[in-house]
């Protein structure tokens, strides 16, 4: 047996986010957040869009209220991980528990004993901890008062929260990030920053400005960690994946690398410190005015690292009308017909991991962090109450392979985070059968089951991952 070795210090991890597990929520003292407004069924993707006001409904089912009990079930929860020897555990805080309108002018104590409690938890089991700070999550009082990332004033909201964060967690925190996925407000508007849209606006001005906003929340949010607890290192985040040119005709090489940039602009803006030369011909182009110059000095409060996700490619055409759409993914792009796809419809690319990896440091020489990864699967129970997914552990075992190979390319990586460790409400589609995790959690899509944990067989092939520091070959 030959076991491919990764760095010594090399950070194995699990995520999870608050608004896809935590549930009670309308206890502690907790605000609606506009998670809370999202519900499973019909309706979830236009108000996911913006484009459908949302108000709770006794008709709705809203998987974010219950999740998986983790508020209630963090100490199991936390004891599995453990034994399954994470080195680092990702997860977030919900804004609303710990200020539940956003413009409080003191937090709410009971979401600050919460989160010290669990982030103790995990420092007692010897994990690191990489803690999200908007994971898809704005109070709705935000949204309904000031229009949320609509508004300037929502920078000096989130800053309020994130100061108090780094102030009361610092001691158990190493690692930070501002913003999930912070460029899928451009492709899911409310579920990514609380935004809605009526007929009388630019949509575009809209989401271009208020992205422009979250850029310079999280450049102070970098700027006050920095000061406050410089021991800790904070990065940016997005969602990741190289955009392949459909063909070598050179429209949709064009295509490609306008669909890329749209992407890593984001990161240009958090790891260079201002914005890449073409956004300014892009807003032209467009006729967008964005209000940017005032912030230039604020956006070059750099980050450390530079964390993505990459779940699959995508592959761009100059006239998508010409082939077959891939939709399974919140961004739409044309079919790639040399790689197989999940049960929803994502696809499946190992190789793809090590060229964004090797893509995204080229451009920015940073150290990296893949924080988000996994295989959302139909898992079966048994007869005999054993989960067999030998699927899941042949996609990890992939893009861990290319993950190694990236290492060698000469790329630095902090470390590997595998999405939703313990099952949890997908963000997509809302449904508890979409599972990414090495614990099984019984709970179905309407809400129905124990919540009892169960290890899967990927489990202990990830625990020996971890113990070996490298896969087997």
């Amino acid at each position: 047996m030959t076991i491919k070795t990764f760095p010594e210090d090399f950070l194995w991890g699990g995520a999870i986010a608050a608004n896809q597990t935590e549930g009670a929520w309308d206890l502690g003292g907790r605000g609606l957040s506009n998670i809370d407004l999202i519900p499973h069924g019909a309706n979830r993707q236009e108000i996911k869009l913006g484009n459908k006001q949302s108000k709770l409904s006794d008709t709705e089912y809203y998987p974010s209220h219950t999740g998986i009990d983790f508020y209630h079930r963090y100490k199991e929860d936390i004891a599995l991980l453990a034994e399954m020897g994470l080195k680092v555990f990702r997860t977030s805080i919900s804004w609303s528990r710990i200020y539940p309108n956003g413009d409080e002018e003191t937090p709410n104590q009971a979401g600050i004993d919460y989160y010290t409690d669990l982030f103790k938890t995990c420092k007692a089991h010897n994990m690191e901890l990489l803690v999200t700070l908007a994971h898809f999550d704005i109070p709705m009082g935000i949204v309904e008062q000031y229009n949320g990332w609509k508004n300037r004033e929502t920078i000096n909201l989130y800053v309020k929260f994130a100061e108090t964060c780094f102030e009361y967690f610092g001691a158990y925190v190493n690692y930070w990030i501002p913003f999930n996925e912070i460029n899928v407000v451009l492709h899911s508007p409310f579920s990514g920053g609380g935004l809605t849209f009526d007929e009388t606006e630019n949509k575009e001005a809209v989401l271009y400005q208020a992205a422009h906003y979250m850029l310079v929340a999280s450049a102070r949010a970098v700027e006050s960690c920095h000061r406050i607890t410089p021991q800790a290192k904070i990065g940016c985040m997005i969602a990741g994946g190289s955009f392949y040119p459909y063909s070598c005709n050179p429209e949709d090489v064009w295509q490609s690398m306008n669909d890329g940039r749209t992407n890593t602009f984001f990161v240009d803006v958090q790891a260079k410190g201002k914005y890449p030369y073409y956004m300014d011909a892009f807003f032209k182009a467009k006729g967008l005015n964005i209000d940017i110059e005032s912030d230039k000095e604020i956006l070059k409060e750099t980050v450390d690292f530079v964390a993505f996700s990459y779940y699959a490619s995508r592959t761009s055409i100059a006239d998508i009308s010409r082939v077959e759409k891939n939709e399974g993914n919140i961004i739409v792009s044309a079919k790639n017909p040399y790689l197989k796809m999940s049960d929803w419809g994502w696809v499946i690319d190992p190789l793809g991991l090590r060229i964004t990896m090797n893509q995204i440091y080229e451009r920015f020489e940073k150290p990296l962090f893949v924080v988000e990864n996994g295989l959302g699967a139909k898992d079966v129970v048994e007869v005999d109450g054993t989960i067999q997914d030998d699927y899941r552990i042949d996609y990890m075992q992939q893009h861990f392979q290319a993950m190694y190979d990236g290492i060698k390319d000469g790329v630095p990586l902090l470390g590997y985070i595998s999405w939703g460790i313990i099952d949890l409400v997908s963000a997509s589609t809302g449904e508890m059968s979409k599972r990414y995790g090495m614990i099984y959690v019984d709970k179905d899509n309407a809400g129905n089951g124990t919540l009892e944990r169960k290890k899967k067989k990927s489990f202990d092939w990830y625990k020996q991952v971890i113990q070996r520091n490298g896969i087997e070959i």
